[in-house]
This record gives structure tokens, C-alpha cells and sequence, in this order.
């Protein structure tokens, strides 16, 4: 109890959370080098995904690819990108850690979006894709107004498993000079100050909380209710009707 005081104590200091590094710079710079590296991810791998389930070509390429990706871990993709790139730049310190911060993070969040989306596709009905070309729709019509309606469930949960890793990855940033959430942390358990290392990582916990309540929010609005029906009679959560 006494220490879950001092953490209130740290969270609720005024000190702490502004001026050039305090938390709400760092929560700022956060958001913005996930944001960024999310959206990039999606511009990248969605429309790959979405072409190679609709032609049914080239998947498996794609997804060993990908699962490649998922393999290598983001800490090494940081060093590495640290070793080509250089700590230091003409722009200063903190532009380049924010380069190499969103590099690894673009590459941690196309994997679960590519092979989501992928898979996804796959799983439309063949005799559904048939009965659209029977009515006269287009390869492009086919793709957007019923293949990847019905495979939106699988598509979201490939962006919001990415957007988890990145907001939680995210805190490695740090370590390149690019102040985020990670920086307490980082600074805590440089001083031998647990207060700060569980202060920090209970913002990080908060703001994935965050941003999960918000996309699952995003796919209960896009996904159809027919298919957020299938789904949790599927999982068992709901009783056939």
C-alpha cells in the first residue's frame, strides 16, 4: 500500500508531467511516432494483402515474408537501424531517433496486417464471390463491396494486434534518444527508482488500454452485425437462433 501511495504520489506531481521532457511530451511523442508508423504500415501491407487474397496469388510468399518479419525482434531491428543510420544527424539527436524508432515500428506492424488481411480474404465463400460475378460486378466491385466487407473481422484484428505491439514497442524508443512513455521507465531503473519504472509502465498499460478500446470500438461500427453474430456464435458466445 505504501508503495502504490508513492506511485499516486509520482503520477499526480505536477512537475512531472510538464515542461520539454516531462510525461506529457513524452505521452505526445509516443502517439505521434506510433500513429505515424501505423498508418504507414496499413498504406503498405493492406492493399498487398487485399490484391494477393483476391487474385489468390502469391500468399504464401507474402505470409512467409511476414512471418520472417515477425521472427526478428524489434530491439534488434533498432540496433541495427542505429548501426546504418548513426545516432546523430545533421537535424540533431532527437530527429534521428525518431527516424529509426519509426522504421522499426512500421516493421513490426505489417506482418499481423498482412497476413490478417490475407487470410481473411481467403476465407470468403467461393460460391459468394461467384454469385457477385454472376451479377455482373467487376474484379474491383467483387473486391470492395463483398470480399472485404466479409473479411473485416480478420482484417481489424490484424490492425489492432499491431497497434498493441507498436504502442507497447514504442517504449524501446529511448533507447535511440526519442523520448516517449519508455523514458521514465528507462530513467527509473537507471536511479534504482521502482516508483518511476511502475509509474511508467502503468501509463504504457493505459494508453494500450486506450487504444484498444478504440479500435475494437472502430470494428463493432464497420464489421456488419451479421458478422459480429457469426463470429460469437462461433467462439461460442452466443446461442443459435
Amino acid at each position: 500500500m505504501h508503495f502504490v501511495a508513492h506511485v499516486f504520489g509520482w503520477l499526480t506531481t505536477g512537475d512531472n508531467w510538464f515542461g520539454g521532457d516531462g510525461l506529457i511530451h513524452e505521452l505526445r511523442q509516443h502517439v505521434q511516432v506510433s500513429a505515424a508508423a501505423m498508418i504507414v504500415a496499413i498504406v503498405i501491407a493492406l492493399p498487398i494483402a487485399l490484391l494477393l487474397g483476391h487474385y489468390r496469388r502469391g500468399g504464401v510468399v507474402a505470409i512467409n515474408v511476414a512471418n520472417a518479419g515477425r521472427a526478428l525482434p524489434t530491439y534488434a531491428v533498432l540496433v541495427l537501424a542505429v548501426a546504418a543510420f548513426g545516432i546523430r544527424s545533421p537535424r540533431g539527436l532527437a530527429w534521428t531517433g525518431s527516424a529509426v524508432t519509426f522504421l522499426a515500428l512500421v516493421l513490426l506492424a505489417m506482418p499481423p496486417i498482412l497476413t490478417n488481411a490475407y487470410v481473411g480474404m481467403r476465407a470468403v465463400d467461393a460460391e459468394l464471390v461467384d454469385a457477385a460475378r454472376g451479377l455482373g460486378m467487376r474484379d474491383l466491385q467483387v473486391l470492395w463491396r463483398v470480399e472485404l466487407p466479409v473479411a473485416l473481422p480478420l482484417v481489424m484484428a490484424g490492425i489492432r494486434t499491431a497497434a498493441l505491439g507498436v504502442v507497447a514497442t514504442a517504449t524501446l524508443a529511448s533507447w535511440t534518444g526519442y523520448d516517449t512513455l519508455g523514458t521514465p521507465i528507462n530513467i527509473g531503473i537507471a536511479v534504482n527508482d521502482n516508483v518511476q519504472v511502475f509509474a511508467g509502465a502503468l501509463l504504457v498499460a493505459a494508453l494500450a488500454l486506450v487504444v484498444e478500446t478504440a479500435l475494437a470500438g472502430a470494428q463493432h461500427a464497420v464489421v456488419s452485425p451479421g458478422l459480429r453474430a457469426r463470429d460469437r456464435l462461433e467462439m461460442g458466445l452466443a446461442r443459435p437462433r
